[in-house]
Protein backbone atom coordinates (compact mmCIF):
# COMPACT_ATOMS: atom_id res chain seq x y z
CA UNK A 1 0.00 0.00 0.00
CA UNK A 2 2.84 2.41 0.90
CA UNK A 3 4.50 1.63 -2.45
CA UNK A 4 1.38 2.60 -4.36
CA UNK A 5 1.04 5.83 -2.37
CA UNK A 6 4.70 6.69 -2.97
CA UNK A 7 4.25 6.10 -6.71
CA UNK A 8 1.23 8.40 -6.76
CA UNK A 9 3.18 11.09 -4.90
CA UNK A 10 6.09 10.68 -7.31
CA UNK A 11 3.82 10.99 -10.36
CA UNK A 12 2.11 14.03 -8.85
CA UNK A 13 5.46 15.71 -8.23
CA UNK A 14 6.45 15.06 -11.85
CA UNK A 15 3.21 16.62 -13.07
CA UNK A 16 3.72 19.68 -10.89
CA UNK A 17 7.34 20.01 -11.98
CA UNK A 18 6.36 19.76 -15.65
CA UNK A 19 3.67 22.40 -15.18
CA UNK A 20 6.14 24.73 -13.47
CA UNK A 21 8.73 24.28 -16.23
CA UNK A 22 6.10 24.89 -18.92
CA UNK A 23 4.92 28.04 -17.14
CA UNK A 24 8.49 29.32 -16.79
CA UNK A 25 9.18 28.63 -20.46
CA UNK A 26 6.01 30.47 -21.47
CA UNK A 27 7.07 33.51 -19.43
CA UNK A 28 10.57 33.39 -20.90
CA UNK A 29 9.17 33.31 -24.45
CA UNK A 30 6.89 36.31 -23.88
CA UNK A 31 8.64 39.41 -25.27
CA UNK A 32 8.98 42.30 -22.86
CA UNK A 33 7.16 45.51 -23.78
CA UNK A 34 9.42 48.13 -25.41
CA UNK A 35 10.26 51.15 -23.26
CA UNK A 36 8.62 54.26 -24.76
CA UNK A 37 10.80 56.56 -22.69
CA UNK A 38 13.96 54.91 -24.01
CA UNK A 39 12.67 55.12 -27.60
CA UNK A 40 11.84 58.82 -27.18
CA UNK A 41 15.48 59.42 -26.22
CA UNK A 42 16.94 56.87 -28.65
CA UNK A 43 20.22 57.73 -30.36
CA UNK A 44 18.53 57.17 -33.75
CA UNK A 45 16.51 60.33 -33.23
CA UNK A 46 18.13 63.66 -33.98
CA UNK A 47 19.06 66.06 -31.20
CA UNK A 48 16.53 68.55 -32.62
CA UNK A 49 13.71 66.01 -32.50
CA UNK A 50 14.55 64.92 -28.97
CA UNK A 51 14.61 68.56 -27.86
CA UNK A 52 10.94 68.78 -28.87
CA UNK A 53 9.96 66.05 -26.43
CA UNK A 54 9.47 68.80 -23.83
CA UNK A 55 6.77 70.36 -26.04
CA UNK A 56 5.19 67.27 -27.61
CA UNK A 57 5.32 64.81 -24.68
CA UNK A 58 5.33 61.65 -26.84
CA UNK A 59 5.49 59.15 -23.98
CA UNK A 60 2.65 60.71 -22.00
CA UNK A 61 0.58 61.23 -25.17
CA UNK A 62 0.90 57.66 -26.43
CA UNK A 63 0.21 56.27 -22.96
CA UNK A 64 -2.91 58.47 -22.73
CA UNK A 65 -4.16 57.00 -26.00
CA UNK A 66 -3.55 53.52 -24.54
CA UNK A 67 -1.07 52.21 -27.08
CA UNK A 68 0.17 48.62 -26.65
CA UNK A 69 3.10 46.93 -28.47
CA UNK A 70 0.78 44.24 -29.85
CA UNK A 71 -1.51 46.69 -31.65
CA UNK A 72 -2.02 47.33 -35.35
CA UNK A 73 -1.59 51.11 -35.60
CA UNK A 74 -2.05 53.61 -38.44
CA UNK A 75 -0.35 57.02 -38.37
CA UNK A 76 -1.80 59.51 -40.85
CA UNK A 77 0.46 62.06 -42.52
CA UNK A 78 3.57 61.50 -40.40
CA UNK A 79 5.48 64.20 -42.35
CA UNK A 80 9.16 63.84 -41.44
CA UNK A 81 8.39 60.96 -39.07
CA UNK A 82 8.78 62.63 -35.68
CA UNK A 83 6.40 60.12 -34.09
CA UNK A 84 7.19 57.36 -36.59
CA UNK A 85 10.74 57.15 -35.20
CA UNK A 86 9.16 56.08 -31.89
CA UNK A 87 6.20 54.07 -33.16
CA UNK A 88 8.19 51.94 -35.62
CA UNK A 89 10.52 50.25 -33.13
CA UNK A 90 7.80 50.14 -30.47
CA UNK A 91 5.51 48.04 -32.69
CA UNK A 92 7.94 46.15 -34.93
CA UNK A 93 8.27 42.95 -32.86
CA UNK A 94 4.76 42.28 -31.60
CA UNK A 95 2.47 44.67 -33.48
CA UNK A 96 2.24 46.43 -36.83
CA UNK A 97 2.71 50.06 -37.87
CA UNK A 98 1.22 51.45 -41.07
CA UNK A 99 1.51 55.02 -42.31
CA UNK A 100 -0.77 56.96 -44.65
CA UNK A 101 1.72 59.27 -46.31
CA UNK A 102 1.00 62.16 -48.64
CA UNK A 103 0.93 60.95 -52.23
CA UNK A 104 3.97 61.08 -54.48
CA UNK A 105 4.06 63.92 -57.03
CA UNK A 106 3.57 62.37 -60.46
CA UNK A 107 4.44 65.65 -62.16
CA UNK A 108 0.87 66.96 -62.27
CA UNK A 109 0.79 68.75 -58.91
CA UNK A 110 0.33 72.51 -59.16
CA UNK A 111 -0.06 73.40 -55.48
CA UNK A 112 3.32 74.37 -53.95
CA UNK A 113 2.27 73.18 -50.52
CA UNK A 114 1.28 69.77 -51.84
CA UNK A 115 4.55 69.48 -53.74
CA UNK A 116 6.38 70.24 -50.49
CA UNK A 117 4.39 67.62 -48.57
CA UNK A 118 5.08 65.10 -51.31
CA UNK A 119 8.82 65.67 -51.04
CA UNK A 120 9.01 65.24 -47.27
CA UNK A 121 6.79 62.15 -47.48
CA UNK A 122 9.09 60.61 -50.07
CA UNK A 123 12.12 61.34 -47.87
CA UNK A 124 10.48 59.56 -44.95
CA UNK A 125 9.62 56.55 -47.13
CA UNK A 126 13.23 56.27 -48.23
CA UNK A 127 14.50 56.62 -44.66
CA UNK A 128 12.19 53.83 -43.48
CA UNK A 129 13.47 51.51 -46.21
CA UNK A 130 17.08 52.41 -45.44
CA UNK A 131 16.77 51.76 -41.69
CA UNK A 132 14.71 48.59 -41.46
CA UNK A 133 16.64 47.49 -38.39
CA UNK A 134 15.11 50.45 -36.54
CA UNK A 135 11.64 50.68 -38.07
CA UNK A 136 10.88 47.08 -38.92
CA UNK A 137 8.41 46.45 -41.75
CA UNK A 138 6.06 49.43 -42.10
CA UNK A 139 3.17 49.29 -44.55
CA UNK A 140 2.76 52.52 -46.51
CA UNK A 141 -0.17 53.92 -48.43
CA UNK A 142 -0.90 57.26 -50.11
CA UNK A 143 -3.54 59.57 -48.67
CA UNK A 144 -4.60 62.86 -50.28
CA UNK A 145 -8.30 63.78 -49.88
CA UNK A 146 -10.57 63.76 -51.77
CA UNK A 147 -9.06 61.72 -54.60
CA UNK A 148 -6.89 59.41 -52.46
CA UNK A 149 -9.01 58.38 -49.48
CA UNK A 150 -7.89 54.77 -48.98
CA UNK A 151 -6.58 54.15 -45.47
CA UNK A 152 -6.79 50.36 -45.43
CA UNK A 153 -9.24 47.50 -45.12
CA UNK A 154 -12.41 47.83 -43.09
CA UNK A 155 -11.84 47.21 -39.37
CA UNK A 156 -8.09 46.74 -39.91
CA UNK A 157 -6.55 48.82 -37.10
CA UNK A 158 -6.64 48.87 -33.31
CA UNK A 159 -5.58 52.52 -33.26
CA UNK A 160 -5.34 55.45 -35.68
CA UNK A 161 -3.23 58.49 -34.80
CA UNK A 162 -3.20 62.02 -36.22
CA UNK A 163 -0.78 64.69 -35.01
CA UNK A 164 -1.47 68.29 -36.09
CA UNK A 165 -3.24 67.42 -39.35
CA UNK A 166 -6.91 68.18 -38.68
CA UNK A 167 -6.59 71.91 -39.39
CA UNK A 168 -5.35 71.15 -42.92
CA UNK A 169 -8.23 68.79 -43.66
CA UNK A 170 -10.64 71.39 -42.29
CA UNK A 171 -9.15 74.15 -44.46
CA UNK A 172 -9.68 71.93 -47.50
CA UNK A 173 -13.23 71.01 -46.47
CA UNK A 174 -12.60 67.30 -45.88
CA UNK A 175 -12.43 66.97 -42.10
CA UNK A 176 -15.65 64.96 -41.76
CA UNK A 177 -14.75 62.79 -44.76
CA UNK A 178 -11.36 61.95 -43.23
CA UNK A 179 -12.88 61.16 -39.85
CA UNK A 180 -15.41 58.85 -41.51
CA UNK A 181 -12.60 57.10 -43.39
CA UNK A 182 -10.79 56.60 -40.07
CA UNK A 183 -13.96 55.24 -38.49
CA UNK A 184 -14.29 52.64 -41.27
CA UNK A 185 -10.76 51.22 -40.87
CA UNK A 186 -10.86 50.98 -37.06
CA UNK A 187 -11.88 47.77 -35.38
CA UNK A 188 -14.87 47.94 -33.01
CA UNK A 189 -13.46 49.28 -29.76
CA UNK A 190 -10.54 50.85 -31.63
CA UNK A 191 -9.03 54.21 -30.63
CA UNK A 192 -8.68 57.39 -32.68
CA UNK A 193 -6.09 59.68 -31.06
CA UNK A 194 -5.86 63.32 -32.14
CA UNK A 195 -3.41 66.07 -31.22
CA UNK A 196 -4.27 69.44 -32.78
CA UNK A 197 -3.53 73.17 -32.42
CA UNK A 198 -6.27 74.59 -30.18
CA UNK A 199 -8.08 77.87 -30.82
CA UNK A 200 -8.94 80.39 -28.11
CA UNK A 201 -12.44 79.92 -26.73
CA UNK A 202 -14.53 83.10 -26.80
CA UNK A 203 -17.80 81.64 -25.51
CA UNK A 204 -19.56 78.31 -25.28
CA UNK A 205 -20.49 78.53 -28.94
CA UNK A 206 -17.58 80.34 -30.56
CA UNK A 207 -13.81 80.63 -30.69
CA UNK A 208 -11.26 82.93 -32.26
CA UNK A 209 -7.84 82.23 -33.72
CA UNK A 210 -5.69 82.83 -36.74
CA UNK A 211 -4.36 80.32 -39.26
CA UNK A 212 -3.69 76.76 -38.18
CA UNK A 213 -5.85 76.54 -35.06
CA UNK A 214 -9.13 74.69 -34.56
CA UNK A 215 -11.85 74.96 -31.96
CA UNK A 216 -11.79 71.91 -29.66
CA UNK A 217 -15.57 71.62 -29.38
CA UNK A 218 -15.83 71.73 -33.17
CA UNK A 219 -13.33 68.88 -33.60
CA UNK A 220 -15.24 66.81 -31.05
CA UNK A 221 -18.56 67.52 -32.79
CA UNK A 222 -17.19 66.46 -36.19
CA UNK A 223 -15.73 63.26 -34.73
CA UNK A 224 -19.04 62.44 -33.07
CA UNK A 225 -20.84 63.08 -36.34
CA UNK A 226 -18.50 60.52 -37.94
CA UNK A 227 -19.61 57.98 -35.34
CA UNK A 228 -16.95 58.28 -32.63
CA UNK A 229 -17.43 58.60 -28.88
CA UNK A 230 -15.15 60.93 -26.92
CA UNK A 231 -13.69 58.98 -23.99
CA UNK A 232 -10.94 61.31 -22.82
CA UNK A 233 -9.38 64.78 -23.05
CA UNK A 234 -5.93 65.61 -21.75
CA UNK A 235 -3.96 68.79 -21.09
CA UNK A 236 -0.66 66.97 -21.70
CA UNK A 237 0.09 69.22 -24.67
CA UNK A 238 -1.41 72.45 -23.36
CA UNK A 239 0.65 75.65 -23.53
CA UNK A 240 -0.84 78.66 -21.69
CA UNK A 241 1.90 80.92 -23.13
CA UNK A 242 0.38 80.57 -26.61
CA UNK A 243 -1.76 83.68 -27.19
CA UNK A 244 -2.78 82.58 -30.72
CA UNK A 245 -2.74 86.09 -32.18
CA UNK A 246 0.32 86.08 -34.42
CA UNK A 247 0.58 87.52 -37.96
CA UNK A 248 1.27 84.11 -39.48
CA UNK A 249 -0.82 82.08 -37.10
CA UNK A 250 0.51 78.90 -35.56
CA UNK A 251 3.36 78.87 -38.06
CA UNK A 252 4.98 81.82 -36.28
CA UNK A 253 5.81 79.45 -33.42
CA UNK A 254 8.49 76.73 -33.33
CA UNK A 255 9.39 74.63 -35.13
CA UNK A 256 8.35 76.57 -38.27
CA UNK A 257 9.19 80.11 -37.04
CA UNK A 258 7.59 81.64 -40.12
CA UNK A 259 8.34 85.20 -38.96
CA UNK A 260 12.04 84.61 -39.52
CA UNK A 261 14.16 86.97 -37.41
CA UNK A 262 11.19 89.18 -36.47
CA UNK A 263 10.64 88.74 -32.71
CA UNK A 264 12.29 85.35 -32.97
CA UNK A 265 13.24 85.21 -29.30
CA UNK A 266 9.64 85.95 -28.33
CA UNK A 267 8.32 82.99 -30.31
CA UNK A 268 11.07 80.68 -29.06
CA UNK A 269 10.16 81.65 -25.50
CA UNK A 270 6.50 80.78 -26.12
CA UNK A 271 7.42 77.35 -27.45
CA UNK A 272 5.19 75.14 -29.56
CA UNK A 273 1.45 75.70 -29.82
CA UNK A 274 -1.28 75.05 -27.27
CA UNK A 275 -2.78 71.70 -28.31
CA UNK A 276 -5.85 69.65 -27.62
CA UNK A 277 -5.28 65.93 -27.02
CA UNK A 278 -8.42 63.92 -27.66
CA UNK A 279 -9.13 60.20 -27.37
CA UNK A 280 -12.09 58.80 -29.31
CA UNK A 281 -13.36 55.23 -29.50
CA UNK A 282 -15.36 53.38 -32.14
CA UNK A 283 -18.13 51.65 -30.23
CA UNK A 284 -17.70 47.89 -29.91
CA UNK A 285 -20.19 45.68 -31.72
CA UNK A 286 -23.27 44.69 -29.78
Amino acid sequence: MLTIINRIKCNLNLVLLSAALFSAAAVAETPSAPDLSALAEHSFRSAEDKARNQHRHPVETLNFFGIKPTMSVLEIWPARGWYTDILGPYLKEQGKLSIANFRVDDGTMQDDRKIFWSRISERLSQRILKHKEHFGSIQQTEFDPPAYMYLGLAQQYDMVLSFRNAHIWNEQGYLLDVFRAVFDVLKPGGVFGIVEHRASRVSEISSSAVEGYLDESYVIAVAEQAGFKLVGKSEINANPKDTKDYPKGVYALPPTLAMGTVEREKYLAIGESDRMTLKFVKAASE
